[in-house]
């Protein structure tokens, strides 16, 4: 049989890769984003419980209202926003699935999409197969500030969408009060629907605050937020995250949703609900993962590599430009062979694959393994 492909040009995802040659070469993995240490026991039983008693059928396809009750509060807790769980919250299969399922919704045929890159490598296949244009623009090494004089050069009467993240992977970086409110003038007087990824949102250091798109009305107003239970409870495998938008937006997002997923696990959906209504579960996770970079950092920082700390995420770039000129793609794949440890090279993620010579470590790892990995590091 003959077929097209709608993605002619996608490879294999950079983390399927890279994951795969720290199985084969036994390296320590550094690379894909998951945290190495355990779920909280509390949040297993609590699973554990829901299907005891019995919520093995199917949720309710926007999720159970228990848990777009906590989400909604959570939100306007935090950030002053006024989230209706009725109507403006939906449950995911995770931060993806979110993602996917926004851009389908609005995206037509010769749609321009623009995404600021180095940008997490889901958003432009989603585009792509929906008959979108994305538009790149690239951040700079090594601070990676948005120019938003070129972000506002860059729309036409086609843009329909633009895609941020804060904090920002894979660089670490995090928008200010100032890049919202510039934000937030170049989109008035216009259609294009923001589509905020803030999977890191509880994951900021050194006192930086988490300016998320929902603090800002002007902008919340035409944006989608996205949010990944995975990324703040240590539970990717469990595949649970959520988006939150206005009822018109999310009445849409909600039909592409129906017919492609339906629902989420509902014991899943039952922990979360529970372990919401304890703040701390969430609020502490800022403090935890700076105690992990500084760690990292310290182990590191008699090595030849370069590094500005990560103000959010639990990933650290690191600059190896005085240590040699190869590609970075080339230079990963023999920190694995070589060296048995694994990391992401960065020009994957940016226009023509630019290469700053800069690698992301996760660091969201046990001490042991951050040990393990800075004695690798400091030999090179």
């Amino acid at each position: 049989m003959k077929n097209t492909s709608k993605l002619p040009n996608v490879a294999s995802s950079i983390f399927s890769v890279m994951a795969q040659m720290a199985h084969t070469y036994d390296a320590i993995n550094l690379s894909q984003g998951f945290p190495g240490f355990d779920t909280d026991p509390k949040l297993h039983a609590l699973v554990t419980e829901a299907m005891a008693s019995g919520y093995n059928q199917y949720a309710p396809m926007h999720g159970i209202y228990s848990l777009r009750e906590q989400i909604a509060l959570k939100m306007n807790t935090l950030y002053g926003s006024a989230y209706d769980p009725e109507n403006e919250v939906t449950v995911t299969v995770g931060a993806t699935q979110a993602l996917y399922t926004a851009i389908s919704a609005f995206v037509h045929q010769d749609d321009e999409v623009i995404v600021l890159k180095p940008a997490y490598d889901s958003y432009e296949p989603a585009i792509l197969v929906n008959g979108g244009k994305v538009v790149p623009i690239q951040l700079e090494a090594p601070d990676y500030k948005v120019n938003w004089k070129v972000v506002k050069e860059a729309i036409t009467p086609a843009t329909k969408m633009l895609i941020i993240n804060t904090p920002h992977n894979p660089t670490g970086t995090v928008l200010t009060k100032g890049d919202m409110l510039t934000l937030e003038k170049i989109l008035e007087n216009t259609d294009i629907i923001l589509l905020s990824d803030e999977v890191y949102e509880h994951i900021v250091f050194d006192g930086v605050k988490h300016e998320s798109v929902a603090k800002y009305p002007r902008l919340a107003e035409r944006a989608f937020i996205t949010a990944s239970f995975g990324k703040t409870f240590h539970t990717t495998g469990w595949r649970t995250g959520y988006a939150v938008a206005p009822k018109y937006l999310m009445k849409e997002f909600q039909k592409v949703h129906e017919f492609s997923v339906f629902s989420v696990h509902h014991p899943t959906q039952k922990a979360f609900a529970q372990y919401l209504k304890t703040p701390r579960h969430y609020l502490a996770l800022g403090d935890f993962y700076q105690r992990k970079r500084d760690l990292f950092l310290d182990l590191i920082k008699e090595s030849r590599f370069n590094m500005t700390p990560s103000s959010g995420t639990y990933f650290q770039l690191l600059d190896y430009s005085e240590i040699t000129t190869e590609n970075d793609v080339l230079f990963a794949e023999r920190l694995v062979k070589e060296k048995g440890i694994a990391s992401i090279p960065t020009s994957v993620f940016n226009l023509d694959q630019e290469d700053f010579k800069m690698l992301r470590f996760c660091f969201a790892k046990t001490d042991e393994t951050l040990e393990q990995a800075a004695e690798i590091l400091n030999a090179i």
